[in-house]
């Protein structure tokens, strides 16, 4: 699906105003900065409990026997779904309970929904962003809920069923007048992003169209963990943070000091971006999950899901079978 720049950025905006509204919790660990609230979970500005704990009381959907016959044979008698997911990224995606041991987030509840309908036990494994596809490529995980974007390069190696939209956030302190609606915005400026990730090479492409522009190069730097872009957020050393839209605006609520100043699809200006669950390629299973998202959709537990973790502005109306994906990126 391809659709205009502006088209993509007015899309995206409702995705903000909804997490600004119910979002709320920590960062990394979500039992270091919970902010106001009971032990259990934090509170949205509209007065939403976010909860926290270990104990999610997850939305769960009822089994479908005619897509759980679409599992490939050799899961079915195993009777357990492995999935994978990053540890490392941060609310309301995939991150750690109050517990600091539980991953919970929309990533994992999403991951069980599919496992319900196809009759499965989920198997979560936390790991690493780059040992995800090590993991896929070796046949340790069946399938990656984490925050995977369709790209033309991982087509190759993969196969993607589509469950939410891929839109990223500029995150900087609150209270300025800069807003970033396109590459011309970003020139001049000092920018972290996370290597290895679409955001970056979104990023470096937008410098080097500058560049060739004739306008001011962009600065990009790394830091190790998403503390680190906070902390030279707030100290003045970068003057903004380029990362998944979900995760900038919960920090945004959760500290009150920044602000998400513009939005982009993960896709770039060519295709809307999609976040799928990601299998090894020609393995059998992405049929089933398909038809297992599409399932709940049709049921309504995907969109309890989605409104629990405020990411309603990210539903899409059905699963894609590798659809149309990001072009010229890994």
């Amino acid at each position: 699906m391809s659709l205009p720049r502006r088209a993509l950025l007015a899309a995206s905006t409702g995705l903000t105003a909804t997490l600004l509204l119910t979002a709320c919790g920590g960062s990394g660990s979500a039992s270091a900065d919970l902010g106001s609230g009971s032990a259990e979970g934090g509170v949205a500005p509209d007065g939403t409990r976010v909860n926290l704990t270990a104990d999610q009381k997850r939305v769960t959907a009822a089994k479908v026997d005619a897509i759980a016959a679409l599992v490939p044979e050799e899961i079915r008698r195993r009777g357990t779904l492995r999935v994978v997911d990053s540890v490392n990224t941060v609310p309301p995606l995939d991150f750690r309970a109050t517990d600091d041991k539980t991953i919970i987030g929309v990533e994992p509840d999403l991951a069980h929904l599919i496992g319900d309908v196809l009759g499965l036990k989920v198997e979560l494994d936390p790991v690493s962003w780059e040992n995800v596809f090590v993991g896929l490529d070796s046949g340790k995980y069946d399938v990656g809920v984490t925050n995977i974007t369709v790209t033309e390069a991982r087509k190759e190696k993969y196969d993607f069923a589509t469950y939410r939209l891929d839109v990223l956030g500029f995150e900087a302190k609150k209270g300025g007048s800069w807003r970033i609606t396109g590459p011309e915005d970003v020139a001049g400026h000092t920018i972290a992003v996370s290597s290895g990730t679409n955001q970056e090479k979104l990023l470096i492409a937008w410098n080097e169209a500058n560049v060739k522009a004739g306008l001011e190069p962009v600065e990009i730097k790394y830091f190790q963990n998403s503390s680190d872009y906070y902390l030279a957020l707030s100290s003045g050393r970068i003057d903004a943070y380029l990362g998944p839209n979900p995760t900038a605006a919960f920090h945004a609520v959760q500290t009150g000091e920044t602000e998400v100043i513009g939005t982009y699809s993960g896709g770039g200006d060519r295709v809307l971006g999609k976040i799928a669950a990601t299998t090894r390629k020609g393995n059998g299973l992405v049929k089933a999950l398909a038809a297992a998202i599409d399932a709940v959709i049709k049921d309504g537990t995907y969109a309890q899901v989605l409104k629990r973790w405020g990411l309603d502005g990210e539903a899409v109306r059905s699963s894609e079978i590798n659809p149309p994906g990001l072009p010229g990126a890994e």
